[in-house]
């Protein structure tokens, strides 16, 4: 979190509610397109922290990640919004499915392998 903003713990608290409330919301066809566009807002509103990830030694440091690694994490932004903003949709076309089938499985490979 960038260190400007005041109350930047509270506010990556905040961020992981919205974020398990909003991926929860998904599941349920009933809730699915307001999750769905909750998460792309969610996601548009945490890259400038990402961004100050990729820009700060110290927060890569505290992260234990380095500046290619926050790189990717920064380019990983653009399939999780296309994947929320797909499950927006109540249908889609067979080659959007496949095309978000085939960006989902390097997106999941990669943030598995942060856990490592």
């Amino acid at each position: 979190m960038p260190p400007h903003i005041p109350f930047s713990m509270f506010f990556v608290y905040l961020s992981g509610f919205f974020e398990i409330l909003f991926g929860l919301m998904i599941i349920f066809k009933k809730s699915r397109y307001y999750g769905a566009i909750g998460l792309c807002l969610l996601l548009i509103f945490v890259f400038p922290a990402n961004v100050y990830l990729y820009n700060s030694y110290e927060a890569q440091e505290i992260l234990n990640i380095t500046k290619e690694g926050s790189f990717l994490r920064l380019f990983f932004q653009i399939p999780l919004f296309v994947l929320a903003y797909w499950h927006s949709k109540e249908k889609t076309s067979k080659k959007i499915d496949l095309v978000n089938t085939i960006i989902f499985i390097p997106t999941i490979i990669y943030f598995l392998s942060l856990s490592l």
